[in-house]
């Protein structure tokens, strides 16, 4: 996707933060929305349909966290990428971020060229994952997975999964019994140009868990995770 033809949405209380990264990725030619707290966040969200949202944790009213629950939480906005962009660089603010349904946590300060280029492999990894598999359909037992329009169903009833979520149980379940390393799941997922916190991985694959089954996925200490077939 182009990016004139991309649409970001940007959410601070900080109007000089809000001002310095529109400037910058209308520089880009991105689509640029902004909003100065969630609630009217929400509110363009649900009318504008960005493909990508950057947050801030630290907000009034309705922070950071909250905001990104009630995004997940819109159907209309399940394509939509989330990036948590804040000071906020302890581990448990991270883990909360993801826990919330963020697709990637960013730090700040952050140079502008680097922040782009991070949005940018981010946006170029979500178009592509598609294109990673020629299978349509991924089933085992009462698990089906429909790559081309992004539904997982589960015992005839669809599961709820975020894009990263998605794609990392499509990885898996793409080669039942196959162990992928963690290096190999950040590469496919994420990206080489993509730095991401160690604990992205296990956050993203206990929610995966809870909403399907704990023993689909098995943990390979040392190593990383496989597909369990026949647990259906």
């Amino acid at each position: 996707m182009k990016p004139e033809k991309t649409k970001i949405l940007l959410v601070d209380d900080d109007t000089d933060v809000l001002e310095f990264l529109s400037y910058n990725l209308k520089k880009e030619k991105f689509k640029v929305y902004t909003s100065e707290n969630g609630k009217k966040a929400l509110k363009i969200a649900n009318k504008k349909i960005p493909q990508l949202i950057i947050l801030d944790v630290m907000m009034p009213g309705i922070d950071g966290i909250e905001t990104c629950e009630e995004l997940r939480k819109n159907k209309k906005l399940s394509e939509s990428l989330i990036i948590f962009l804040t000071a906020r660089g302890e581990d448990y603010s991270q883990i909360a971020g993801f826990e919330a349904g963020a697709d990637d946590y960013i730090i700040k300060p952050i140079k502008p060229k680097v922040l782009i280029s991070r949005i940018k492999a981010i946006l170029k990894r979500y178009n592509n994952i598609d294109d990673n598999t020629n299978i349509n359909i991924i089933q085992n037992g009462d698990l089906i997975i429909n790559t081309e329009k992004h539904i997982v169903t589960f015992k005839g009833n669809e599961i709820e999964l975020p894009k990263k979520e998605f794609a990392l149980l499509k990885l898996l379940a793409s080669k039942p019994d196959k162990v992928f390393s963690r290096e190999k799941i950040f590469s496919s997922i994420w990206g080489d140009e993509v730095i991401v916190g160690d604990r992205t991985i296990d956050v993203h694959i206990r929610k995966i868990r809870k909403k399907i089954t704990n023993d689909c996925i098995k943990t390979i200490k040392g190593i990383g995770y496989k597909f369990i077939p026949d647990t259906f």
